[in-house]
Formats: C-alpha cells, sequence, structure tokens
C-alpha cells in the first residue's frame, strides 16, 4: 500500500445502542474496507462524524432518538439505516429524514460486507 497514491479507508460511524448489532455492524464495515467508529449517544455524533462520511443508524434504538440521528449525521455524512423488516413507518420516516436506504436487519446478516463495500463504493 503506497501512502501518497492509497486513500485511506474510509471511516463509518455506526449509531447503534445495542451491542450485539454495533458488532455485527462494525465487523461488516471491516470487511468492506472501512474502518468503524461505533457510538452510542448522540452526544458523541457529532465528534465521530469529524472524520468520517459514512454513518449507519439502527432504527430500534433506546437511547437515542434514532430519526433524529439520522437527520443530524445526513447532514454531515452519506447516510444508511437498518430496521425491522415489517416497520414500513419507521423505515418511510428514516428516509424522509435523509437515509438513503434502510436495510432489513436480515439484510444486513447476511450479506453486511458486500451491501456496505457498494455504498461505500458508490
Amino acid at each position: 500500500m503506497d501512502p501518497d497514491t492509497d486513500p485511506a479507508p474510509p471511516r463509518v460511524v455506526i449509531v447503534a445502542d445495542d451491542l450485539i448489532w454495533s458488532t455485527r455492524l462494525a465487523e461488516a464495515v471491516t470487511a468492506a474496507g472501512g474502518v468503524p467508529v461505533r457510538i452510542r449517544r448522540l452526544d458523541d455524533l457529532f465528534a465521530g462524524l469529524t472524520d468520517a462520511r459514512h454513518a449507519i443508524v439502527d432504527l430500534t434504538a433506546r437511547a437515542y432518538d434514532p430519526l433524529r440521528a439520522v437527520a443530524e449525521a445526513g447532514a454531515r455524512a452519506r447516510v444508511i439505516a437498518v430496521g425491522q423488516h415489517d416497520d414500513v413507518t419507521t423505515r418511510k420516516a428514516a428516509i424522509g429524514a435523509g437515509a438513503e436506504r434502510v436495510y432489513a436487519y436480515r439484510r444486513l446478516f447476511e450479506d453486511g460486507p458486500a451491501v456496505i463495500r457498494a455504498w461505500l463504493e458508490g
């Protein structure tokens, strides 16, 4: 890897208060060639976004308002979200708040690295 020609791997903020999903998303980001930055509270979101242009928001959080997280992250970064496959209302609200896409947990569990890699390259 030549530091003069190879760009640094993209940093991806993961906004998730669930340890299992935070870990799974971080592993998928790493496998996709990114550097995960885990955030559990909205108070830490802007600090995490200092060097990041991408964010993934878990829409089923209880420790923060997930739609607010999407909106605030979307003001500075590209955002995708992850949530329940059958929660159409929240999925539409997340798109309205600024998420590019909302993926079902199952999709990111099964194909996370490929989905995230395509998003980072897009």
